[in-house]
């Protein structure tokens, strides 16, 4: 025990139950097929020695070996979305049975589409509400709904969160991320709880709010982003608590890609369009709330921003992410509300240095918070993300590459696509293949897995331009999506396939679609390479 983490745990209850050992903590509570819940949001805030410890006494013990099922160790694991590298190194030892929601990391990835791990994608902002309704673990008798307000406290049967303290009134203090946590806590029969001594103490910079199961759920009540309605700190039944462990591992980011050409134009179109939205008094001059998702584009489009003129600016998102430093350092961003701070290394160093002026603009939400339709509708969110597709209607797909490979999962897209004031998708408009520099479009006839219906897809963003979609009609959004954001190189295919599904049609159908067709890009990319159709002999 460190001199810094009994200067953490300022609790003596909470500092009796220190253990030294986490292989004593693997070997006395964890068994096979067990409901497990562990913190973390996009790769920061995950447990990290038990997640390890758990994988080293797998390892030692050779469990999960093919034939060896009587000695099994595999888990169904729920997290608010991906806890870092130790959750791949549990996939390469094939201890994650079944998964939910969203995920990151190579190793889970091929789990799930090899049929190891089972997975089911869920809206981050549902999945705690569902997981304490039992949904998840049908064999369990529940509360009677009708005669309290109690939420279970045994629809998981271990919850390992990260913190960076607690307080002598044993109130938890977080990290770097919240994410679904308080549910976690909250659900779990036994909790087991890791401080990371490697990060400053967090202290201050949380908006915590547990919300009842229906039919007692109460409105969230927030009209500005910087409204605070919640606690600083966590508390639990201590009764719960199982272990207190020190971690010393820190998360592992890793750089973001430095903006490239295309990026970059995406980034200014988007902002073109923001400054004749401001020009028209259809958005104030300090922009509405913005949202973004993770990737290089997501970075660029909040990078360009920072040299844009735009002042006064707020976030309401789920991640926030190395370009947001930049906006508070010139001074444009006034605050920031996510569920993590996902920064790399140096984004970290930049934050610490900073942290008196910076930190206090930071509010950290859960994801029931962060991610809820209620609070994007109502703060007027400007909404954007990058999608795997989009088919000439406007539908998208952000998680299933050629409609059956899982990426990573829907996060957060749909529910801000779906309530968000402005609701934009932004990609880049073709990417390669071994045998094809422009092997792959992103406006396709028809997308081959529908995650957002193109009801809630307002503005539509490539290299190549920028569609603005609202009020218009299928067949018109059609011409504005291949003839500003397709490539060059697949737009006259594109507005063929339109034209022939109008003729075929006669003109008298809503979408007109081929049916004979309107996966034909598919088929050329697996049997030759690309989505354009050529021979294999034919050189490109």
């Amino acid at each position: 025990m460190s001199a810094v983490f009994k200067s953490r745990v300022r609790n003596k209850l909470f500092l009796s139950k220190f253990v030294e050992n986490p292989t004593d903590v693997v070997r006395a509570h964890f068994r096979d097929k067990q409901h497990i819940g562990f913190s973390g949001f996009t790769g920061i805030g995950g447990p990290k020695v038990i997640p390890n410890a758990l994988c080293e006494y797998t390892r030692y013990h050779h469990l999960n070996m093919p034939g060896e099922t009587e000695r099994q160790m595999r888990f169904n694991l729920y997290v608010g979305a991906s806890c870092g590298v130790e959750e791949d190194k549990m996939a390469l030892e094939n201890m994650i049975a079944k998964r939910t929601p969203h995920q990151v990391g190579k190793q889970i990835r091929k789990r799930i589409n090899s049929g190891d791990t089972l997975f089911f994608d869920k809206n981050l902002s549902l999945f705690p509400q569902e997981l304490l309704s039992g949904f998840y673990n049908k064999d369990l008798n529940l509360p009677d709904p009708t005669k309290s307000d109690a939420l279970p406290s045994n629809v998981l049967d271990i919850a390992v969160i990260e913190a960076t303290g607690i307080d002598e009134d044993g109130g938890i203090i977080l990290g770097p991320s919240v994410g679904a946590t308080p549910e976690f806590l909250a659900g779990a029969s036994k909790i087991i709880i890791e401080i990371n001594t490697t990060i400053r103490e967090m202290k201050g910079l949380h908006d915590l709010v547990l919300q009842k199961n229906p039919p007692y759920r109460q409105p969230l009540m927030h009209t500005k982003v910087d409204q605070r309605l919640g606690s600083e700190k966590l508390y639990i039944d201590a009764s719960k608590v199982v272990a207190v462990l020190e971690s010393k591992i820190e998360d592992h980011i890793p750089e973001n890609s430095p903006a490239d050409e295309n990026s970059a134009k995406i980034a200014a179109h988007l902002i073109n369009f923001f400054k004749d939205e401001v020009k028209h008094n259809r958005m104030p001059k300090n922009l509405f709330p913005l949202q973004s998702g993770i990737g290089n584009v997501a970075n660029s489009v909040i990078g360009g921003l920072a040299n844009s003129g735009f002042k006064n600016l707020q976030v309401f998102t789920e991640v926030f992410q190395d370009s947001f430093l930049d906006l508070f350092a010139n001074g444009s961003l006034d605050v920031a509300s996510s569920t993590s701070i996902r920064l790399t290394p140096n984004g970290m160093k930049r934050l610490d240095k900073n942290w008196d002026s910076w930190s206090k603009k930071i509010i950290l939400r859960p994801q029931t918070v962060s991610n809820n339709p209620e609070l994007i509708r109502r703060l007027g969110v400007i909404a954007m993300n990058t999608p795997v597709e989009v088919d000439i209607y406007g539908h998208a797909n952000s998680t299933c590459v050629l409609g059956s490979k899982m990426l990573n999962g829907i996060g957060g897209s749909r529910e801000f696509l779906t309530s968000a004031k402005y609701s934009i998708m932004h990609t880049i408009s073709a990417r390669p293949t071994p045998t094809d520099p422009l092997g792959i479009t992103s406006v396709v006839p028809f997308v081959s897995h529908v995650d957002q219906t193109e009801h809630d897809l307002d503005v539509f963003v490539t290299e190549q331009g920028l569609a603005d979609l609202r009020g218009l009609a299928p067949r018109e959004r059609a011409l504005e999506i291949i003839n500003k954001c397709a490539h060059p190189e697949y737009r006259p295919i594109l507005l063929k396939y339109f034209s022939d599904s109008v003729k075929r049609s006669n003109g008298r159908m809503h979408e007109p679609h081929d049916l004979h067709k309107c996966f034909e890009m598919y088929f050329n990319l697996e049997e030759r390479g690309s989505m354009r159709a050529f021979k294999p002999s034919e050189k490109l």
